[in-house]
């Protein structure tokens, strides 16, 4: 391997849409640490909040690199580290558990009291820190190309939310409705249609709702914003009567409204999509009450699940590459991010060789 070089670009958040691209000192690996270089990073709808608001209450605080959906190869190794060679390619989870705490014991990780977050992908060089590299760090498979690897941390996330719906428990395959026809929205529609359940994707974007019709939705529904598409979205499903699972992937309170609403009794809403702080969200206690209604909160994702998204992005028939719009180099970060707010990309792939 080539030895490290002096300097590097990254991506530095330093306000609310405020990006500033430095060079930088190409990080050193401390004992037990690596330094990846990162091939591929993409940019989600977590990015466009972050960049919106100037920082995160969990992640980062400003300035900040930027960026947490990664890929690369191992450029240099700490001391103490045996499980990694210099070019190994790999994918760093952007979160590291504890591993000793009540909820990991229960392998509930994303609930870690000491969660560590790791952020910076929009770079040329990422020092991943030793709990990453023991905890979060994971080979990608042979054949899996840098660019789809990156939506590692994506998926996730979307079958860690999977796990919560109890979908194994309904024979036959279900009835399942996503809200949001964004990256996550089509994820969840993929892995859903993979496991042979019945996909309604409801969305007020009409290309989007293309793109999900390729990645699996039985029907679309273009439906208005803001929400009150209840009735409707119920009228769609078999005989009327309501979805057997609702996931809002919008983060919007009329929305997760809207999915609790739209359920059949016995019926379960995931609230997938992050509402701002301090959202309020009116609930029909009568249809909860009467219809056994179950209401979830799902955060993050898991070890397991970070493995068996890397699976299955690796296996050719799940057709991730609809969402990759873009290549753009790390320059061009904010553009990318802005491309996204005005629904121009769903996911941009940012690198130093477009």
């Amino acid at each position: 391997m080539q030895p490290l070089p002096e300097h590097m670009r990254a991506a530095i958040l330093v306000g609310p849409e405020r990006i500033e691209i430095r060079e930088m000192p190409v990080p050193r690996p401390g004992d037990g640490e690596l330094v990846l270089r990162v091939r591929a990073a993409t940019t989600c709808g977590t990015d466009v909040k972050v960049f919106r608001r100037g920082g995160h209450p969990r992640m980062l605080q400003v300035p900040s690199p930027f960026g947490h959906e990664m890929a690369g190869t191992v450029a240099a190794v700490g001391s103490g580290v045996e499980s990694f060679s210099p070019g190994d390619p790999l994918v760093v989870a952007n979160s590291a558990a504890c591993g000793g705490c009540d909820y990991c014991r229960e392998q509930r990780q994303n609930l870690c009291t000491d969660l560590h977050y790791l952020n910076g992908a929009f770079a040329e060089y990422l020092r991943v820190p030793a709990r990453f590299v023991k905890r979060s760090s994971y080979p990608i498979p042979a054949g899996l190309d840098f660019d789809r690897a990156a939506l590692t941390e994506p998926l996730a996330c979307v079958l860690h939310g999977l796990d919560a719906c109890e979908l194994a428990r309904r024979p036959g395959g279900s009835q399942v409705v996503v809200f949001g026809a964004g990256p996550i929205g089509l994820l969840f529609t993929a892995a859903l249609r993979r496991d042979g359940h019945r996909v309604i994707l409801a969305d007020p974007n009409a290309p989007r709702l293309e793109v999900g019709k390729r990645m699996g939705a039985t029907s679309v529904q273009l439906i208005a914003r803001g929400g009150g598409q209840a009735e409707r979205i119920r009228s769609a499903t078999a005989e009327g009567l309501g979805a057997d699972v609702c996931i809002d992937c919008t983060g919007q309170p009329a929305v997760w409204s809207d999915s609790m609403q739209a359920l059949r009794p016995g019926g379960l809403a995931l609230l997938f999509g992050g509402c701002a702080p301090g959202t309020r969200v009116e609930l029909d206690t009568h249809h909860v009450h009467y219809s056994e209604i179950t209401v979830k909160g799902v955060y993050h994702h898991r070890p397991e699940t970070v493995q068996r998204a890397l699976e299955m992005l690796s296996d050719t028939s799940f057709e991730s590459g609809h969402l990759l719009s873009a290549v753009r180099p790390i320059e061009e970060v904010e553009q990318a991010l802005r491309a996204m707010i005005e629904k121009k990309a769903l996911k941009v792939v940012i690198r130093d060789n477009p």
